[in-house]
Parts: structure tokens; C-alpha cells; sequence
């Protein structure tokens, strides 16, 4: 459970004071487990609900289990697969490099306009992950579109990951094919990219096509642990032409003392569609203090800077725009780990 309090010099040309939830983490609860079978060969489930902390009320479009619901089998030698509603190969793979994952969501890239803090997930989903040989382990997905027309609303990704050591690598690739044409598809009508998320008149939600690719690492050198990342994504208009982002992340975490971190990241984007172009610079620090192994505190702090080619600055997870070319944010929170 994440609750804590945020501001934001600029929402419609207003200050503006919130209770938010999620901050570092999104509000869950659930169920996991497994059952040895012998011989090496386990089945394995997962039901993971999201929640609202600030009323109580579902996550994810009101779904019971809308972070993970899934069932599959594992072997030692062999890996695992599942089969339910999960995560794509980006996700499993680019998501824990990202700095919004020991920042709060505010760092996220624009729009998360490549998927990997999870704007959705697919349903109707198989997933297969390789045993780990020599440091290497494959991540396949396919979402099927549960319909006559097979190529609308499916889904299908691969990544690789690399650990030696200190080094954490990875590098992935997502493809959905006319996501959210309805209910029952692998990207459902009603989770994906609302009308807010648009640049240059182009809205991602309305892609017919959509790619997300990307490569990154991380580092630890005593205390510090290094990490850049890039990804890109591309959205393929209705209209004809595409909507494309290039991400490019550097990050820096470093433990000041067992129960103390300190971090500072930078992002900066690139947007471009049929002749027009604009860039994101942001800027994300923070620090985190636990206060034992399940509970920590947070503060954090935000300033993105958008050029005039895309207008107005709006830090992902904020609730509006501003009506400048800069945004600030900071939230002051705490985190119990159950």
C-alpha cells in the first residue's frame, strides 16, 4: 500500500494539491503460489488485484484481478509457461531499468509512451521463459485476439536478459496489431492510452499499430548502481503515417547508508510525426529512507522541460498539462510492504 501527498506548480495554469496513491508502487493485493508435482515440475499461479488507497476502489478498469491472473507450469531444466492476463516481454525486461522503478511514477517516460510502467497489459495471454544458461534467459509472449479476425487486437513480444555480476542487461521487442477494437482482445478497449495522450493532434490511443523497443543495463559499484536506457516506440496512425518517441535515460542510485538511498535520474525525448518534431527534457531526483524492511519513506522531485514544438510540459502521473512549456512536481509519501 503507496498513499502520500503531491504537488504540481502547474495543472490548467493552477497550483494544485492532491492525495495520491501509487506513488512508487501501485496499491495491490493477491494471491500466489505453487504446487511441486515431482521431478523437477511445479504449476504456479498468480491473482493480483490493483486498487485505489484513496477510496478503496479496483484498479484497471474495475477488473478483480487486473495486474496479473495467470496459471502455468515450470520445470527445472525446462522453464516456465503461463497462460492469463500478463505482462509483455518490454515489460517483464525494460520495466525494472527504468528509474521509475525505485522513483516514483513521475519519472516515467511521456505518455508512457513505451508501455513499461504499464498503461496496459495483455489478456489472453501464453507466455514462455527460458531456464537462465551462462546468464542469458529468453522471454517469449503471444496475446491472442480471441476473434475471427485474427490480426485484430493481438499481441506478440521477445527479450533476452544478461546477469553477471553487477551488470543487469536486457533488450526487448513489442508489436500489437489494432489494439483495443474491443473487450475481449489481447489489448482491451478500455485499457489502453486514454484521448489525453496526445501530441501534434496524433493520439496514441487511436494507433492501428503499435511497436515498443529497447535496450538498457545497469551496474552496481559498491553503494552506486548506474543505469541507462534507451526505447522507442511507434504508433501507426489510422490516417496513414506514425507518431514516434526515442527515449534516452541515465540514472544514478547510490545507498547512503543501509536504510538510505539517494537517486537522480535524466530523461530526454524525441517526438516526431509527418514534418513535426519536439523533445522532452526532465529532470528526477528523490530519496528514500526505510524505516524497516517492509516500510520506507519518500520525497521526490520532478521538472520537465517540453520545447515549443510539443507546447505544453505535462509530467506523466500528474493530473494535467501545464499551460507552459515547464512543469513542477513533488510528492512526499510512504510505503508498506504486506
Amino acid at each position: 500500500v503507496d498513499a502520500g501527498v503531491t504537488y504540481t506548480n502547474n495543472a490548467k495554469g493552477h497550483s494544485l494539491w492532491q492525495f495520491t496513491g501509487g506513488n512508487e508502487s501501485g496499491p495491490r493485493w493477491g494471491l500466489i503460489g505453487s504446487e511441486d508435482l515431482g521431478g523437477g515440475l511445479k504449476v504456479n499461479f498468480r491473482l493480483e488485484n490493483g486498487f485505489n488507497v484513496a477510496n478503496g476502489a479496483l484498479g484497471q478498469g474495475g477488473r478483480m484481478f487486473g495486474r496479473s491472473a495467470w496459471v502455468g507450469l515450470s520445470g527445472a531444466n525446462s522453464g516456465a509457461v503461463t497462460l492469463g492476463r500478463q505482462y509483455n516481454s518490454t515489460q517483464d525486461i525494460l520495466g525494472s531499468l527504468q528509474m521509475s522503478s525505485f522513483l516514483a511514477q513521475y519519472s516515467t517516460h511521456p505518455f508512457d509512451n513505451d508501455d513499461i510502467n504499464n498503461t496496459f497489459r495483455l489478456n489472453n495471454a501464453v507466455k514462455y521463459v527460458s531456464p537462465t544458461i551462462a546468464g542469458l534467459q529468453a522471454n517469449l509472449v503471444y496475446g491472442f485476439s480471441n476473434s475471427t479476425g485474427f490480426a485484430n487486437d493481438n499481441s506478440w513480444s521477445a527479450g533476452v536478459t544478461y546477469v553477471n555480476g553487477p551488470l543487469n542487461a536486457g533488450a526487448a521487442y513489442a508489436r500489437v496489431n489494432h489494439p483495443a477494437v474491443s473487450a475481449s482482445g489481447a489489448v482491451a478497449s478500455d485499457n489502453y492510452y486514454p484521448a489525453s495522450a496526445s501530441v501534434f493532434g496524433a493520439r496514441l490511443g487511436s494507433a492501428i499499430r503499435q511497436q515498443i523497443w529497447g535496450a538498457g543495463g545497469s551496474y552496481a559499484i559498491g553503494p552506486a548502481t548506474l543505469g541507462l536506457l534507451y526505447t522507442g516506440s511507434n504508433f501507426g496512425q489510422a490516417t496513414g503515417g506514425a507518431l514516434r518517441f526515442n527515449n534516452y535515460e541515465g540514472s544514478l542510485r547510490y545507498m547512503v547508508t543501509p536504510a538510505l538511498m539517494a537517486a537522480a535520474g535524466y530523461t530526454y525525448t524525441q517526438v516526431a510525426r509527418a514534418g513535426e518534431s519536439g523533445h522532452y527534457h526532465q529532470v528526477s531526483a528523490g530519496v528514500q529512507y526505510l524505516l524497516s524492511k517492509r516500510t520506507d519513506v519518500y520525497v521526490n522531485g520532478f521538472y520537465q522541460k517540453a520545447s515549443s514544438g510539443v507546447g505544453q510540459a505535462w509530467i506523466d502521473g500528474t493530473d494535467s498539462a501545464s499551460t507552459t512549456t515547464s512543469q513542477v512536481a513533488v510528492v512526499v509519501g510512504i510505503r508498506q510492504k504486506f
